[in-house]
């Protein structure tokens, strides 16, 4: 039997002590843990000022490939840096095909190879189909002119048909006919389909080979392409290998005449396309006067004579691209906005095909913004609505007050995702950011994993959306005391341009996301 042990009273006194400081230095230190988790989200936000790192370096973008040209780790290293501090301007053309899904995060330099050469001919056909379209346009409108001619006078002379076609020509683009306004009034007028006259000396240079866009156009304006043949026939080769949205057009049956509307828009907002982008793009912008002409008098450009050079050329490759897209997606066609859109992507990617590749990609996600039932639009707006009330019911019930609940007064930053609001290397920023989430949902890197790699809030495809809370929610002070109505609201937000700071605008959409991302989800399930 072992032999009791008696403990001294102060030793036991003084133990218990020290047992009671150790429960409360854990008690303190497992509270500091709580707050510290709960505010981490705010903390660890990419965009924050104490965190923000440089953009991705091609250095750092070079080291992410593998010797067969993969994407280390599935390219979850890429979204990361992106999703941080956005990209290097020299490197973006590499980039943004990532980013957009035109190639897959996990493609090889091979396969990547034979993708682009598949968008190219794809892209071709479209631009083949498009110059059908415009000479059955043409065509129609030679006979019904000519035809109106002949009844006035039996023998009319050469320059008395010219100079009418020129008048046709010139009335549509007169910048006072209220088109640049209201693009439905000028999808309803039927009486003019189009606003290009293509005269012999214009065809001959439409049909012959020239350096006027390095990408596409060079190989396509072959005058000895026949529609009458299977091989050549533009119709031919869009059946072949029907997209999803082509599907979709063999079967609304849209015609010549929708095109023709397209295209007389299209027109003309690439001649008003600002000019912004130049001092980001200085291949465009040291473009000579020839190569610019050329280009404008390819794709039927008009009263393009006001603009220098760079600006030509741009709005050239607009027309070229937009007008393959309205054929690729003909439910959506050509809408106005779209070309402020496509206006950054075509001044960093130098390659009409793969410009156009990018567009398709950005507006698989953006093109229900430009659908007539507005749906998208709606479905957008609400969600606007959700977060401000989330967030701050006091100024929700404010404008519940004004009746400006339906947010409405954001209309614009949804439809063309901040262009107008922001500069363009800020929209740049903001896109690569939201393109970098979008691609983390495509590639399935769900909250798992992009906790691993310390990014807080989860990717959503609704970034833009709490970043337009967050621009709204930064004012409310203002629209609380001062706005007494949805008209002084909308006026506040259409005079944001050049005023808000993107990584500040981030960081306080990072916070949201955090906050009431799960909320938000749920609430649409």
């Amino acid at each position: 039997m072992l032999p009791s042990i008696a403990f001294p009273s102060d030793y036991s006194d003084g133990g218990a002590a020290a047992m009671a400081l150790f429960t409360v230095a854990a008690g303190i230190l497992i509270f500091s843990a709580i707050l510290w988790t709960t505010s981490r989200g705010r903390l660890k936000s990419p965009w924050s000022r104490r965190k923000r790192k440089h953009a991705l370096s091609p250095q750092q973008w070079r080291s992410l490939f593998t010797p067969d040209g993969r994407l280390r780790d599935g390219g979850v290293k890429l979204l990361k840096k992106v999703r941080s501090a956005g990209i290097h301007p020299c490197i973006r053309q590499e980039v943004w095909p990532f980013l957009l899904g035109v190639y897959d995060l996990k493609s090889s330099k091979e396969e990547r190879d034979e993708i682009r050469t598949q968008n190219r001919k794809k892209y071709e056909r479209l631009r083949r189909r498009c110059r059908h379209l415009i000479r059955q346009s043409d065509d129609s409108i030679t006979k019904h002119l000519t035809g109106e001619l002949i009844q006035e006078s039996p023998c009319p002379s050469s320059e008395e048909v010219e100079s009418a076609r020129e008048s046709l020509s010139s009335d549509d683009a007169s910048p006072d006919n209220g088109l640049l306004d209201d693009p439905s009034n000028s999808l309803l007028e039927g009486d003019d389909c189009t606003s290009t006259r293509i005269t012999n000396a214009d065809s001959s240079v439409l049909s012959s080979e020239s350096s006027d866009t390095d990408s596409s156009e060079d190989e396509v304006m072959d005058g000895s392409i026949s529609f009458g043949g299977r091989e050549d026939d533009p119709e031919t080769d869009l059946r072949q290998n029907p997209s999803p949205s082509e599907a979709e057009a063999q079967s609304t049956g849209h015609s010549v005449e929708d095109f023709a509307s397209w295209r007389r828009i299209i027109r003309l907002d690439a001649i008003r396309a600002n000019p912004e982008w130049i001092s980001y793009s200085p291949s465009q912008a040291t473009v000579s006067d020839i190569r610019a002409r050329r280009s404008a008098v390819a794709v039927g450009l008009k009263d393009y004579d006001h603009l220098e050079a760079s600006r030509i050329f741009h709005a050239a490759r607009l027309v070229a691209i937009l007008e393959a897209y309205a054929l690729y997606d003909p439910e959506i066609g050509y809408c106005q906005g779209m070309s402020d859109l496509l206006s950054p992507i075509v001044s960093v990617v130098s390659e009409d095909h793969e410009a156009f590749w990018c567009f398709v990609g950005f507006m698989k996600k953006a093109r229900h913004n430009f659908r007539l039932d507005e749906v998208g639009i709606r479905r957008q707006l609400n969600i606007v609505s959700k977060i401000i009330k989330s967030k701050d019911a006091q100024l929700y019930r404010h404008l519940e007050k004004l009746q400006a609940e339906d947010c409405f007064f954001v209309y614009r930053m949804v439809v063309v995702l901040f262009r107008r609001e922001l500069t363009f290397e800020q929209t740049t920023c903001l896109w690569e950011v939201m393109w970098a989430d979008q691609a983390a949902i495509r590639a399935g890197i769900g909250k798992s994993a992009w906790s691993r790699i310390r990014q807080r809030a989860p990717p959503t495809d609704d970034l833009l959306l709490y970043a337009i809370a967050a621009s709204v929610l930064q004012r409310r002070k203002l629209i609380i005391q001062r706005y007494n109505s949805m008209d002084e609201i909308l006026r506040e937000c259409n005079s944001m341009a050049g005023q808000l700071d993107v990584w500040k605008l981030l960081d306080d959409a990072h916070n949201l996301v955090v906050t009431l991302h799960d909320k938000i989800e749920t609430s649409f399930r």
